[in-house]
C-alpha cells in the first residue's frame, strides 16, 4: 500500500470505516448467494444493472461534499420496489403476459453492488476515487428497501393500492435511514452535534431525496405495467433534477472559488502575511461548528472570513504585518467598514457585509447595535453577531500567531484574549477557540 492511499483510509472515521465494512460484508454474502443459486429473471437484472451503472458514472458532488448519484439510486430502490414485469398491473396472482418479480433482497444487493461497481471503473481509470462512504450508504438505503419490501411481493398480498401504499411506506422511511445514517458519519468527520448535523442534512438533502424516492417509485410501477420500455420514459424526471441540483451545485463551488480569489488580493498587495485569510477562515469554520452554527450560517461565515480584511485595501500606508489587533479601534472600524462596502457592492452578500461591518466591534462596551438597529452607546448593548465575534478572535489569534507552530506562543496568546475577554472578546467564542487549536495541535 502507497503512501497516498494509507493518507487516504486515515482521513476516514470510525463511523465511515465501520459503514463501508458492513456493506462490504453484505455484499461478499449477497454476491455468493446469488453465485449459488443464479439470477432469478436475469434479463430484468441485467437492464435494472445497466441503469445503475449509467447512474453511478453520472454521480455529482452536492455543497458540503455530498456525493450523491441520483438516477443510480432511484434505479435501483426501483428495482428493490418492483412487483412485476408486462403490459398489465401484477399482483400475487398476475394475469397471462405479465411475470412477477420475484428476486430476492440478496439479489437486489447484488445487482446494485455490482452496477455501482460497474459505473465507477471509468471514474477511477481518470484518477478520481469514489467516496466509498457514499457508496456505501447509498448500497445500505436500497438494502433497507429491499429487507423491508420484498417479502411482501411474495407474501400472498394481492391489493395493489396496499402493495402500493406499502411501497411509498418503505421508501420514505428508507430516506429517513439514508439521512440518519449520513447525519452520524457527518457529525464525526466534521466535529458537530448530531442535531445539528441532522439539520443540515435534511436541509440539504430533503429535495433530492424525495426526487429521487418518487422516481423510483414511478419506475417500479411503470415497469409492471408498461414493461423495462418504461424505464426509458420515467427516468427523465431525475436526470432533468440532477441537471439543475448539478448547476446549483457548480454556482455555488464557482462563488467560493472567487471569494478565494478575491481574498487574495490584500496578500498579493502585501496588505496582509500570506495565507492569513485561510487560515483566519479555517479556525473561524470550525469555531462555528463548535458553538453549533448551521450549514448556511458556516458558509456565510467562511464568506466573511475569508474578506474581512479586504478594507486595507483602502489605505494608504499598510499596518505593519497586517496585524488590524494591533491597529487603533477607530483605525480597525474604519478598515470593516470599508470592506462591508466593498462587499455590498456584489448585490448578493449583503448579510456577509453585515457581518464583516461588526466583526472590529468590542463584545461588551455597547457599540454594537442596538435592538433597533442602530449603532450607538446604549446601557444594554446587544453584542455583534456571533459570525462578527468569531472573526474578531480568529483574526487577532491568527495576527498575533501567524503561521508559527510554536505551542507556547499559541498558549500565551489564548491567555492575552482571555484576559481581554471582559469587554473586548467573547469568551465562549474564545474558549471554542481553544478547543479548535487543541485538536490542530494533536494532529
Amino acid at each position: 500500500m502507497t503512501t497516498q492511499e494509507r493518507a487516504a483510509w486515515q482521513t476516514l472515521d470510525s463511523g465511515q470505516l465501520l459503514l463501508i465494512a458492513s456493506a462490504g460484508l453484505f455484499v461478499i454474502v449477497a454476491v455468493t448467494q446469488v453465485a449459488a443459486v443464479g439470477l432469478v429473471q436475469p434479463d430484468v437484472a441485467v437492464i435494472f444493472g445497466v441503469l445503475i451503472a449509467l447512474g453511478e458514472l453520472f454521480r455529482m458532488v452536492m455543497p458540503g461534499n455530498r456525493e450523491v448519484a441520483p438516477i443510480a439510486t432511484a434505479g435501483a430502490i426501483g428495482y428493490a420496489l418492483l412487483v412485476g414485469v408486462g403490459p398489465e398491473s401484477a399482483g400475487a396472482d398476475p394475469d397471462p403476459g405479465v411475470v412477477l418479480a420475484t428476486h430476492s433482497p440478496l439479489q437486489v444487493v447484488a445487482v446494485t453492488a455490482v452496477g455501482m461497481l460497474i459505473g465507477s471503473l471509468p471514474h477511477i481509470a481518470v484518477g478520481r476515487s469514489p467516496g466509498l462512504d457514499a457508496m456505501a450508504r447509498r448500497l445500505f438505503t436500497v438494502a433497507v428497501v429491499s429487507l423491508c419490501f420484498r417479502p411482501l411481493v411474495t407474501s400472498g398480498i394481492d391489493s395493489l393500492p396496499l402493495l402500493f401504499t406499502l411501497m411509498g411506506v418503505v421508501a420514505v422511511f428508507a430516506c429517513f435511514a439514508d439521512v440518519l445514517v449520513a447525519s452520524v458519519i457527518r457529525a464525526e468527520a466534521v466535529r458537530t452535534r448530531f442535531g445539528i448535523a441532522l439539520r443540515d442534512e435534511i436541509r440539504a438533502k430533503i429535495a433530492l431525496c424525495a426526487a429521487t424516492t418518487a422516481t423510483a417509485m414511478l419506475v417500479a410501477v411503470s415497469t409492471t405495467v408498461m414493461g423495462p420500455a418504461a424505464l426509458l420514459i420515467f427516468t427523465a424526471p431525475i436526470l432533468v433534477t440532477q441537471f439543475a441540483f448539478r448547476r446549483y451545485a457548480g454556482v455555488r463551488a464557482t462563488y467560493l472559488q472567487t471569494v478565494r480569489a478575491l481574498s487574495r488580493v490584500t496578500e498579493v498587495g502585501g496588505y496582509v502575511e500570506t495565507g492569513h485569510s485561510r487560515r483566519v477562515s479555517r479556525f473561524a469554520v470550525s469555531m462555528g461548528r463548535e458553538l453549533g452554527m448551521c450549514e448556511e450560517e458556516l458558509l456565510e461565515l467562511e464568506y466573511a472570513a475569508l474578506m474581512h480584511d479586504i478594507g486595507q485595501l483602502s489605505l494608504a500606508d499598510p499596518i505593519p504585518g497586517g496585524a488590524t489587533v494591533l491597529a487603533a479601534p477607530t483605525e480597525q472600524r474604519r478598515i470593516a467598514e470599508l470592506g462591508s462596502e466593498v462587499i455590498k457592492q456584489t448585490g448578493v452578500l449583503d448579510r456577509v457585509a453585515h457581518i464583516v461591518h461588526l466583526s472590529s466591534h468590542p463584545y461588551r462596551t455597547g457599540h454594537g447595535e442596538t435592538p433597533n438597529g442602530a449603532a450607538a452607546h446604549v446601557e444594554r448593548p446587544v453584542p455583534p453577531p456571533l459570525a462578527s465575534r468569531i472573526i474578531k478572535v480568529a483574526n487577532a489569534y491568527d495576527d498575533l500567531v501567524g503561521d508559527s507552530g510554536d505551542r507556547d506562543r499559541g498558549a500565551a496568546v489564548l491567555e492575552r484574549l482571555r484576559l481581554d475577554s471582559a469587554s473586548e472578546y467573547d469568551p465562549t467564542v474564545v474558549e471554542a477557540l481553544s478547543r479548535v487549536v487543541d485538536r490542530y495541535v494533536r494532529r
